[in-house]
């Protein structure tokens, strides 16, 4: 791929590009070292994103866990495809159940719904994978079992995300995740012989522990034990699907998401209405620019919010809001003097881990793993060090809507990994974490780097907005007086926020002759290479 961006960095950054033949980038060092292990020792792309999605549950245990949910693209040397690994609800959830809440629950077992990362490991490497299956969780059980040193982002947020979760509520959770009743603090080590102990059950068994045998056995028991609904049925009869994945094209390069239960259409939707938009008189970081992206991202969250849910109960194909008169019939609304409020849901922030690779054969990979809130639900199987997502808070308590809760049904899923290709050949794999900034920061990314020039580490690096609630715009350190000024004149009401509310990136370009992989400061990780 010719590579037409520049390579100036613009913006206060801690990193570099890594270019080489192969590599790893994920939110977590040890986690990328992991994945480059399983290159090296001759494997793929694929074996890699396996090693360290698993590693990630490991060493950084405060955004996903063997308990999380998870999504996945990736070019498999041929074509693009796409695993959706997200979980459904218990059989037992009814509407009743529920009738008592007035909003869906972020904690305990009623925000639970089966956690599918397990079975995206299981199914990705029995497709692509070249190593067997019980090598890929190597690293991952030497980092439980003999213990690793806690990286300095993780380790600030471990504490904030604990005091969710009350003793007395979740003892289970305390004594699988705090030392001496305290979070770990940089360079402490942390160790989970529980986790280790399961790892080696789920590799041993290729997934088969983990659904039907003992650890499912003893989720099923603890569920009843504790007031939970999830069956052993639930988890036997949990299944990922493949899916094609959508797209739209802004000049000759073609964004790709999972489609719905996932939000990527949101971003989808984003970038059909922006390029409605006039965008040749902006600079990219102007007042007029930033506004007509804040714009076009309310409307694209107000379609998310009211039609995304369980493809099963989709009012309307994908394809629809992608439609080019419709797009064009939204950017329409969208007024260059005044900020306005099309009844946009109210985005949540949500913790994620994304990561991708890259070979030198050519397979690329998108994947992302997620708890949700930190730690999710706040519940821990005993003896197990499984914690488990609180992926339905997703689902909503609205009479008649298509998310509306019930038994059986996939949520309305932040986590969202994204793929770039050009004029159908592979081009760029990457994500951006951090609930409802994921559409946003694709967003982001796509148009720094394809109408802005930019190159990718410096992309990353460039200050973000995250559109909130309503007229309410929060802003990274990092851009002009004049564009908070002026913002605010138009009628937004913007507020600076620490770089935790941003999200964090992961990304690999496709180059000529190898790669070039770039990781995001907000988070521990970083690209490794050969």
């Amino acid at each position: 791929m010719n590579v037409n961006f520049n390579w100036e960095f613009t913006y206060p950054s801690q990193r570099m590009p890594i270019l080489a033949k192969n590599i790893v980038s994920t939110s977590q060092p040890l986690a990328s070292q992991a994945g480059l292990q399983m290159i090296m020792k001759g494997g793929n792309a694929v074996d890699a994103a396996i090693a360290s999605a698993i590693a990630l549950t490991i060493v950084e245990p405060t955004m996903n866990g063997i308990g999380s949910d998870a999504f996945a693209i990736l070019w498999d040397g041929k074509k693009i495809v796409g695993l959706n690994a997200s979980g459904r609800s218990p059989a037992a959830w009814t509407i009743e159940h529920f009738s008592n809440y007035k909003s869906m629950p972020e904690s305990g077992w009623d925000s639970v719904t089966i956690p599918g990362a397990v079975s995206a490991w299981v199914e990705l490497s029995t497709k692509y994978g070249r190593l067997e299956f019980k090598e890929l969780f190597e690293p991952a059980i030497n980092y439980a079992e003999h213990g690793f040193l806690v990286s300095p982002i993780t380790s600030k947020i471990w504490p904030h995300l604990l005091k969710r979760f009350k003793r007395q509520e979740f003892p289970d959770f305390h004594n699988a995740f705090m030392i001496n009743r305290k979070a770990p603090r940089p360079g402490e080590i942390f160790k989970s012989a529980d986790q280790a102990k399961t790892l080696r059950l789920i590799a041993e068994t290729e997934g088969e522990a983990f659904y039907s045998g003992i650890l499912a056995k003893k989720i099923a028991k603890h569920a009843k034990n504790t007031g939970g609904l999830i069956t052993i049925e639930d988890l036997q009869n949990h299944k990922i699907t493949w899916e094609k994945p959508i797209s739209i094209e802004l000049n000759e390069i073609s964004l790709h998401e999972i489609p719905p239960n996932g939000q990527g259409l949101a971003a989808l939707i984003m970038l059909g209405i922006f390029k409605n938009l006039d965008l040749a008189f902006y600079e990219s970081d102007s007042v007029e620019c930033i506004h007509l992206q804040i714009e076009a991202m309310k409307l694209a969250f107000a379609d998310a919010y009211r039609y995304v849910s369980d493809p099963a109960t989709l009012e309307f194909k994908p394809n629809f809001f992608l439609n080019p008169n419709y797009l064009k019939d939204r950017a329409k609304l969208i007024d260059l003097k005044i900020a306005q409020q099309f009844d946009a849901g109210v985005p949540k922030f949500g913790d994620t881990v994304y990561l991708t690779t890259a070979d030198a054969e050519g397979i690329m990979v998108s994947y992302i793993q997620s708890n949700y809130m930190g730690f999710g639900s706040g519940i821990v199987i005993p003896g197990t060090g499984i914690t488990l997502q609180n992926r339905a808070n997703g689902f909503n308590l609205i009479e008649g809507h298509p998310n509306q809760v019930g038994p059986n049904k996939r949520p309305y899923h932040t986590i969202i990994p994204a793929f770039v290709t050009k004029q159908g050949e592979p081009l760029i794999s990457f994500g951006v974490m951090g609930g409802s900034m994921q559409p946003q920061g694709h967003a982001q990314m796509m148009i720094r780097i394809f109408l802005d020039g930019q190159n990718p580490q410096t992309a990353i690096d460039a200050p973000r907005w995250r559109l909130m609630n309503g007229r309410d715009v929060i802003l990274e350190s990092g851009f002009k007086n004049t564009i908070y000024e002026g913002l605010s004149k138009l009628g937004h009401i913007v507020s600076k926020e620490h770089f935790y509310k941003f999200g964090g990136a992961q990304l690999i370009y496709k180059l000529d002759d190898g790669y070039l992989g770039a990781s995001d400061w907000r988070k521990d990780g970083q690209a490794v290479g050969f």
